[in-house]
């Protein structure tokens, strides 16, 4: 029997990294610090409210665009927090996880030849998002050591062709945050292009030491070109659930709801229903930049008495590392090494490089329980 073998869409992709790693750390029993998920339980009260909503027979199919009431709430939660209010009928999409959300987006607004401008080192679903649509993925690399964002450099990648700039702040994997300043500068840029922002903003409410998460809805100029993509699986510690949202522009979201309703329908119904009752009550993500900082003091504090050089951690739950002083190998060794002979698993930075490049930097992910951090604490102290 011939088996057909018709050109692939994607011939540059492979099995990821974070699949590897984490392959890795469980072959050789290793605390696995390498994909960001968190190895500690959501609130039972979110539990619950799935619970009560599956027994009250909320289990067929939703409306294709989200429940309403939790769609009311996400407008509501935008308004109070970034004071931008979108309407939860038109502007609000609920979507299958955030990842689901950014492809859907850039399949609606990208076509074959348009460019779509990624700021380097970026999350890896991005370039093939662009390059399944047709479009082309120009990589602007952000300003090295920092990893703050160049806006000469960004102003010099837009042509006429740009169709769209996919932003992501809090940053995976490096841990930057933009700022204030930063929006108005990229809003000044843009102002007298037709180009669309694609605002990944799953790490909304893990910014620390008293920063405010600066979202696109902030800036009217900005919202106003912005598809603003968030998770719940972030937000409520399950990433499994695969639930998250989008607010943008009435016109905007009509063309995203065009291919939503092809590539997804619609979302799981009692999750959404007990998603809404959980969104209720602001405590939660209100409290999760205190709980998440906490996180992250551990943890530095622990790396403080290695050879690894920290890099800031100002927002997300990633902690990344200059190990230069502790080995010459390079990146994706040494995080097999470090998985295999020290027992603890990392993420080369070099995976979220389109040329691959190789800085001698690691991430770690601090979504973790203390004593999970205390673990790989010890173990990293041999280092």
């Amino acid at each position: 029997m011939k088996t057909p073998h018709p050109p692939t869409r994607l011939p540059n992709v492979g099995t990821t990294i974070f699949t590897v790693m984490s392959a890795l750390a469980a072959e050789h029993g290793a605390v696995n610090l390498g994909q960001g998920f968190p190895d500690f339980d959501c609130d039972p009260r979110l539990i619950d409210a799935v619970s009560q909503s599956m027994r009250e027979g909320l289990n067929q199919y939703p409306p294709m665009i989200g429940v309403p009431a939790l769609r009311d709430g996400i407008a509501a939660k935008i308004a109070a927090l970034y004071h931008h209010r979108y309407d939860a009928g038109s502007e609000i999409t609920i979507t299958a996880g955030a990842t689901q959300a950014i492809l859907t987006a850039v399949l609606a607004i990208t076509g074959p030849g348009d460019e779509v401008i990624v700021l380097d080192p970026c999350y890896d679903s991005y370039v093939p998002n662009i390059e399944l649509a047709g479009g082309v993925a120009v990589r602007v690399p952000l300003t090295e050591g920092s990893f703050r964002p160049d806006f000469a450099a960004i102003g010099a990648a837009l042509t006429p062709r740009t169709r769209a700039i996919i932003v992501n702040t809090p940053h995976n994997p490096s841990g930057t945050v933009w700022h204030a300043s930063d929006l108005q500068a990229l809003a000044e840029l843009l102002r007298p292009t037709e180009v669309v922002v694609i605002g990944d903003e799953v790490y909304e409410h893990m910014v620390y030491d008293g920063v405010a998460h600066a979202s696109m809805a902030t800036v009217p100029e900005l919202a106003a070109r912005s598809f603003v993509i968030s998770s719940f699986g972030k937000t409520y510690h399950v990433t499994g659930w695969k639930v998250g949202y989008v607010a943008a522009p009435a016109p905007l979201m009509a063309e995203f709801r065009k291919v939503h309703q092809f590539n997804v329908f619609t979302v799981n119904t009692p999750m959404q229903h007990g998603l809404a009752r959980h969104l209720a009550d602001p405590a939660p993500y209100r409290e999760l930049p205190a709980f998440y900082q906490h996180k992250r003091d551990l943890f530095r504090s622990g790396l403080g008495g290695t050879r690894f050089r920290l890099l800031p951690s100002e927002g997300s739950y990633f902690q990344c590392v200059d190990y230069s002083a502790i080995s010459s190998l390079g990146e994706t060794d040494f995080c097999r090494w470090l998985t295999a002979e020290i027992g603890v698993a990392a993420i080369p930075l070099s995976a979220f490089y389109g040329d691959g490049r190789d800085q001698g930097l690691v991430r770690f992910c601090y979504a973790k329980r203390d004593e999970t951090l205390r673990s790989a604490l010890d173990r990293l102290s041999t280092l």
